[in-house]
């Protein structure tokens, strides 16, 4: 199928007219300016590259740590329909055998993927290596020291899945935890109290990511610039960015952009009640209430976000990050970062052909799943 005149996001390149066959649910070909053959005609609209979601533990009433595989999938359709065309689901603090039940679940979608289902781009498993005082939301009954054989036990029993594993870089053997953990995956600073010489040495060591920027970690200041200056100095270190306009001020989105050059990941961090009405839901054993858009743990913390990648993407944009910025962080970074830049994350021969046509303000039209388009 050969798609032409429309305006495509292309890497290093920005939008530029052109068109794009599709074969066999993968790009085959990628055209710039003006396409001389028959092919379906776009009108000049504008595409993208499917997002991708590194941070996300729920939506639709799903949650990833359930362990459930009608869930997950339901969550998957629910977030392809959205633009959302890759994600990796991410636990929470919980028991090991509990993430072993849902890192298998999501081994057995990647398998055999349902029809309309997003792609699982790896697993992101968010504690339960972390700090009691940065706890967050997550449930500190289940918080346990880095343990890396425990660790390298879950990863080879979901076939190696798991793309990044977070740790607070102050517990005792996080570096070292760090240095052999690398070797598998990506390995984050999270939920941390570090100060900024004991995040530079979990750097040196071979931690490449720092999870939800600002959020459950010291802030910067002047005389303390703590794991954000750490990570801010390394050019192969990149953070994500909740923009949901509640996590993060949109000033301190816009500092986010400048501190981490390119290396911006746009996250959800969606819960299970993304997608659904206010109310009581439930998250890694505790209550969590939503309410004027917000989910709050009892106590007030507030317990990840609710609304979906698309929406943090224009989010970022009204903010005042430049679209191609802001595209950027929701797709090619965060699929370099999962290590699945090969196959997702920009308009490319031989990727996925997972895109979404939009009009000039980026307002999805439809969107396309290995080039069958989406109903809903």
């Amino acid at each position: 199928m050969l798609y032409k005149n429309a305006n495509l996001f292309l890497e290093g390149k920005g939008f530029v007219p052109g068109g794009f066959r599709v074969e066999q649910g993968r790009f085959s070909a990628v055209f710039e300016g003006s396409v001389p053959w028959e092919g379906t005609d776009l009108e000049g609209a504008y595409v993208i590259p499917g997002l991708v979601d590194g941070h996300i533990h729920g939506a639709a009433g799903a949650d990833f740590s359930d362990g459930d595989e009608e869930g997950l999938a339901r969550m998957g359709r629910y977030l392809a329909l959205r633009g959302v065309t890759s994600f990796a689901p991410t636990s929470m603090t919980l028991p090991y055998e509990t993430l072993e039940k849902a890192f298998r679940t999501a081994a057995r979608l990647v398998e055999h993927r349902p029809d309309g289902c997003a792609r699982i781009a790896g697993i992101h498993m968010e504690g339960p290596f972390f700090s009691k005082q940065q706890k967050g939301a997550q449930n500190g009954a289940f918080l346990k020291l880095p343990d890396f054989e425990a660790f390298r036990r879950l990863y080879h029993g979901c076939g190696g899945l798991i793309r990044i594993v977070d740790t607070a870089p102050e517990l005792p053997g996080a570096a070292a935890f760090a240095e052999k953990a690398a070797a598998l995956c990506t390995v984050s600073a999270a939920h941390t109290d570090a100060d900024y010489d004991t995040a530079k040495r979990f750097f040196a060591a071979g931690a490449r990511h720092l999870t939800h920027l600002y959020n459950a970690m010291p802030g910067i200041h002047h005389r303390a610039p703590g794991p954000i200056g750490a990570a801010a100095e390394r050019e192969d270190v990149t953070a994500e960015l909740i923009c949901d306009g509640c996590h993060v001020h949109p000033s301190a989105v816009r500092m986010a952009f400048r501190l981490f050059p390119g290396r911006i990941c746009l996250v959800s961090d969606a819960l299970r009640c993304c997608g659904l009405q206010e109310g009581a839901y439930e998250l890694g054993g505790q209550r969590v209430w939503l309410k004027d858009g917000v989910a709050r743990l009892a106590n007030g913390t507030i317990a990840g976000a609710a609304c979906d990648l698309y929406d943090d993407m224009g989010h970022a944009i009204a903010f005042g990050i430049p679209v191609e910025d802001a595209v950027r962080a929701a797709t090619i970074v965060p699929a370099q970062r999962l290590g699945c830049a090969g196959e997702l994350g920009s308009i490319a021969a031989g990727k996925y052909a997972d895109f979404i046509v939009c009009n000039e303000r980026l307002e999805r039209k439809r969107v396309f799943l290995g080039g069958q388009a989406l109903a809903g």
